[in-house]
């Protein structure tokens, strides 16, 4: 019986070692993209370089946003990103952060014929978003009255540019690198926050604090600065 009880004892934390985190993501360049089969982008070779500096298992997921987002509430081990860390979502998960900082705009097409200062000019058009995005729930509560909610991200830009809706948000740092392929203007700033890692309430704390401890440290190094460079994107400050 004692050795069977010793047995037990060492095979409990190999297996607690030898958990996988899973994180989910969705197709939004160039943050997070499927080249091929490769997934890569900003802030996927981020979440790449902190687990490897920790040397635990993962794999990275892409799907729309509303099931990556759900799955990462509803199940152990599960982080999604990047999520925009605000309110609303703080007690529904823990975080690490910041994978960035950035600022939220709303833009048009350039042969549009929309035409707003701020954003009460703008609640008079109709503006799409896409299901369970952050953006879905500011645009709610800054009194939007006409949404358009779409399955993901490239279909609310392909109505866009299809003149189906007058506007959508996206990300200002995406949108300074894809301005210079598509006749796209911004038209005014909808908010800002930080974009990170958000994991289930039962992720476990001591690997929570190892993955911040080392996105800290890419952070202070100028690693992270340099992969969105990489990317043709310049950090906010």
């Amino acid at each position: 019986m004692k050795k069977l009880l010793l047995l037990a004892f060492l095979i409990l934390p190999a297996a607690a070692s030898a958990q996988t985190v899973s994180f989910t993501t969705e197709d939004y360049a160039p943050f997070n993209y499927r080249d091929g089969k490769v997934i890569k982008g900003a802030t996927v070779e981020q979440v790449e370089k902190v687990m490897a500096d920790i040397g635990v298992d993962y794999t990275i997921e892409m799907m729309p946003w509303a099931r990556a987002y759900t799955l990462a509430q509803s199940t152990p081990m599960t982080c999604v990103f990047a999520t925009a860390h605000n309110g609303l979502r703080d007690p529904l998960f823990k975080w690490v952060e910041p994978l960035l900082i950035d600022r939220n705009i709303l833009i048009k097409a350039k042969d549009s014929a929309v035409t707003a200062d701020n954003l009460e000019e703008a609640k008079k058009y109709l503006v799409g978003t896409w299901r369970e995005d952050y953006t879905e729930t500011t645009l709610k509560e800054k009194g939007f009255p006409k949404l358009d909610v779409a399955s993901d991200f490239n279909a609310t830009m392909r109505k866009l540019l299809g003149g189906r809706i007058d506007m959508m948000p996206i990300s200002e740092l995406y949108f300074d690198k894809l301005k210079q392929d598509q006749p796209l203007e911004m038209v005014t700033v909808l908010s800002s926050q930080p974009m990170g890692i958000a994991c289930q309430k039962d992720f476990p704390d001591d690997l929570l604090r190892k993955m911040q401890a080392s996105l800290d440290k890419l952070i202070a190094d100028g690693t992270q600065k340099q992969i969105f460079l990489k990317y043709g994107l310049n950090l906010l400050q």
